[in-house]
């Protein structure tokens, strides 16, 4: 049976690390995130290598922010005059088990996955961005674009190692301890004994959420830590849950003209995936993750090159772009995989997972103009993936020559919302709407099946920062009223805007409970100061 109570220990290893470094060309590299969020600057950076390194350098600084690879997208990662505590030297561990896989903070998803390929198995809700450390999609809860199929990290957690405000250390295994009858945890440390109460505030029911201190009733403790964005504690050691196989995948990107016809395809996929998942039928559709693009976004890959680089084409009056997963049986070969899609069409044609996903692009009358990439094709793939990730790529430049060039102020003006699937039509015209009434150029993409999207606004001057802040909040109002979240798998950060969508969703009653359990853990406010909320 779980308790509520845990004991930290001292931390282990040796505690000797270099002084903070203070050079300005060293800080240059860590005073901005990913975010563009403005007003960067650090006492000093320090890299420790072992969990004691961590301990002596939270015990001796008066305020540390912890990073991974700085791909924060609400200036999270953005040092206000803290010491920047980097874990990028946390990265030696990475010890695969049958089932499971100890990593330090520090590695990286690309390093994971290498790993994990080598040895014939899978994590499969790793983020869209590989350079991501294993430590921050854990401090944020990430999420990528299978959590359809696979849910978020938070999902596949097993263990944690946190170095607390005070230097001790915590080991949480997940079943261990749980919250107590009256919602609190009892956690005993060198000097005291500190009492959590768990927030009573409700929590969206969404696939995704990145919103502040997770709470519910009998919860388990590690999930206090997954999302918590550094603010509790800072996460040196990481055991994930992992398939023992990896699924042989076949991506498609696929342009539709007409997006309500691009909406009523994702929603025949959706259908036809949850069928396959609860019947088991092996030639059933097994779609792990269906990503989108919209107009917009198209146009910045056609202004930057990328399709042309990556030998993709968009055909003119394209509305909607999706970029498909479809998971098929691990002996799929690439020979086979063309002979099926070939004769897909024929009356007789054998009856597969393929020849399915290809009747189904046919009935949609898109089969003719997808770009495909069947298992084994691994330069095809990277090809098609690489499209994707150019989309944000393309406005955080354009974010930072704006930042650089026009204004010093400028910064990420984008939404990370999620509604049920059933409503994202009525976002989508939503997000038209309130963009074209306030003369914003804007680009839409994200995670389809999900019902994730990111509405970026692709800022001309400070004025449109403004406006785009302004519509971003009108935007968590509706996502409310639609019964999802405004803060899905990026977390809070230091965005002011973000900020005040989760003081919208939970109250300010609920704020001041997760103040509570901030307080408990990190009474000196030491740990990332003004992140999810002001300080």
């Amino acid at each position: 049976m779980p308790g509520y109570s845990i004991r930290a220990r001292p931390a282990r290893g040796a505690a000797a690390s270099p002084p903070a470094g203070s050079d300005p060309d060293v800080l240059a590299a860590f005073l901005e995130d990913a975010a563009h969020f403005p007003g960067g600057h650090a006492a000093g950076v320090v890299f420790p290598t072992t969990e004691a390194g961590v301990a002596r350098a939270v015990r001796e600084a008066s305020t540390v922010l912890p990073i991974g690879a700085q791909s924060s997208l609400t200036g999270g990662a953005t040092p206000m005059g803290e010491i920047v505590l980097s874990t990028r030297q946390l990265n030696r561990r990475i010890d695969v088990a049958d089932d499971s896989v100890r990593v330090g903070a520090g590695v990286t998803i690309a390093e994971l996955d290498s790993a994990l390929a080598d040895a014939g198995k899978c994590y499969p809700p790793a983020p869209t961005f590989t350079g991501a450390f294993v430590g921050g999609t854990v401090a944020t809860n990430a999420a990528g674009a299978a959590t359809f199929k696979y849910g978020t990290t938070r999902d596949w957690v097993r263990a944690l190692t946190i170095v607390l405000a005070n230097g001790d250390v915590l080991d949480v295994e997940r079943g261990r301890v749980c919250a107590s009858d009256d919602g609190a945890f009892e956690i005993a440390l060198s000097d005291r004994v500190a009492r959590v109460d768990v927030p009573r505030y409700v929590m969206p029911r969404v696939a995704k959420l990145s919103a502040g201190y997770f709470a519910a009733p009998g919860m388990d403790l590690i999930d206090l830590f997954i999302g918590s964005e550094g603010t509790l504690g800072v996460v040196t050691e990481v055991t994930l849950r992992v398939l023992p196989s990896r699924p042989a995948l076949c991506l498609a990107f696929v342009p539709f003209a007409d997006r309500h016809a691009a909406l009523t395809f994702v929603a025949e996929l959706r259908r036809d995936a949850q069928d396959t998942w609860r019947t088991r039928d092996p030639q059933g559709l097994d779609i792990s993750a269906i990503e989108h693009m919209d107009a917009r976004c198209l146009a910045l890959l056609r202004e930057d090159g990328v399709d042309r680089q990556h030998g993709v084409t968009i055909p003119d009056g394209t509305a909607i772009a999706l970029l498909v997963t479809l998971e098929l049986p691990a002996d799929m070969t690439q020979a086979r995989a063309f002979d099926e899609i070939g004769r897909a069409r024929e009356t007789g044609a054998p009856d597969t997972r393929l020849t399915r996903f290809c009747r189904a692009l046919d009935r949609a009358g898109v089969l003719d103009a997808v770009e495909i990439a069947v298992p084994g094709d691994r330069a095809r793939a990277e090809q098609l993936l690489a499209i994707r990730e150019a989309v944000p790529a393309a406005v955080n430049a354009r974010v930072g020559r704006a930042k650089h060039g026009v204004d010093a102020q400028i910064a990420k003006t984008a939404a990370d919302m999620i509604v049920p699937f059933e409503r994202l039509d009525e976002l989508l015209k939503i997000y038209d709407d309130e963009f074209r009434r306030r003369g914003l150029d804007a680009a839409v993409w994200g995670h389809i099946s999900d019902g994730n999207l990111h509405p970026n606004v692709i800022p001309r001057s400070i004025a449109d920062v403004e406006s785009g802040k302004d519509a971003i909040l009108a935007f968590g109002r509706e996502v409310r009223r639609l019964g999802g979240s405004p803060l899905a798998e990026h977390g809070v950060g230091r965005n002011g805007v973000k900020q005040q969508l989760l003081r919208d969703l939970y109250g300010r009653d609920g704020i001041d409970q997760m103040r509570s359990v901030k307080r408990a853990l990190d009474p000196e406010c030491k740990l990332a100061p003004g992140v999810i909320f002001p300080a």
